[in-house]
């Protein structure tokens, strides 16, 4: 699944207007994007000192749901208003703002989560504001869902994104999972370089799911960047992915595998 379609040039935590795309359209976004593993959800739960949580970029609240069945006090934060209201139509209660500038009035919690967010946040300011947010022995929990669909029909989408959106670079570094890799490395660097937490750790997840034609074709358009495609583009796109799904026999199975980078609050010098 694409996430992140900054390009060359920038950093994804640059490209604001990338990251405050997803609200195009929220409800879809809710009702087609996978959640989490629920063995991620209790590794996390069971690291923590508590369950007092805040969850960085919360969107319509996939992630935070699970964490508040899972036992989990929960309060999101999201950038974007049209995203914060399915969350709170869902019962969360959302505070929106950029994370890095976001007001923690004294409160700090026991975990910070980010499901599909931190490539999104500056990586030492976001780090800086959890360790400010975090209690010490917290735990900051930044994961992602990296789809790989089979090898033919990966190429065969490859060669859609390349006919109709030439020179997007989401399809090709996404799809085998080395642009969350990057992701990963990068929020590693930002840990360290801010200094307040235990060397990071990473864990994976594997799992898989099916979609029919009709279910991925619900899911493309929330992919990062494509709800700023002109409606002509986005048509023919789908269009073209739904005639390699139906070549395929309309429907497969997603492999997908989370990644889970962890990190422990140090406690503050004394």
């Amino acid at each position: 699944m694409p996430t992140s379609a900054a390009g060359p040039t920038r950093e994804s935590h640059q490209a604001r207007e990338l990251a405050e795309s997803f609200g195009a359209d929220a409800e879809r976004y809710d009702r087609t994007r996978p959640s989490y593993p629920e063995a991620m959800i209790q590794r996390v739960v069971t690291a923590a000192p508590g369950r007092d949580l805040v969850d960085v970029g919360c969107g319509t609240g996939i992630a935070t749901r699970q964490f508040r069945a899972a036992g989990c006090a929960v309060l999101g934060v999201e950038v974007d208003e049209r995203m914060a209201g399915p969350a709170r139509r869902g019962g969360i209660d959302v505070e929106v703002s950029p994370f890095e500038s976001w007001d923690t009035a004294g409160r700090t919690f026991d975990i910070v989560a980010a499901g599909q967010t931190w490539h999104w946040v500056d990586p030492v300011a976001g780090a800086a504001k959890a360790a400010e947010a975090l209690r010490p022995g917290g735990v900051l929990a930044l994961f992602w869902n990296v789809a790989v669909p089979p090898a033919d029909l990966s190429a065969a989408f490859a060669d859609v994104y390349r006919r109709v959106v030439p020179g997007f670079p989401v399809f090709d570094a996404a799809r085998q999972g080395g642009g969350h890799s990057v992701f990963v490395d990068k929020a590693t660097a930002g840990l360290r370089a801010v200094g307040a937490f235990a060397e990071p750790e990473e864990s994976r997840f594997d799992w898989e799911r099916p979609y029919t034609k009709e279910e991925w074709l619900d899911v493309v358009p929330t992919s990062g960047g494509h709800s700023r495609f002109p409606a002509e583009t986005l048509s023919e796109l789908l269009s073209g992915i739904g005639a390699v799904l139906d070549a395929h026999g309309g429907s497969f199975t997603m492999t997908y595998t989370t990644l889970l980078l962890t990190a422990v609050r140090a406690a503050d010098p004394a």
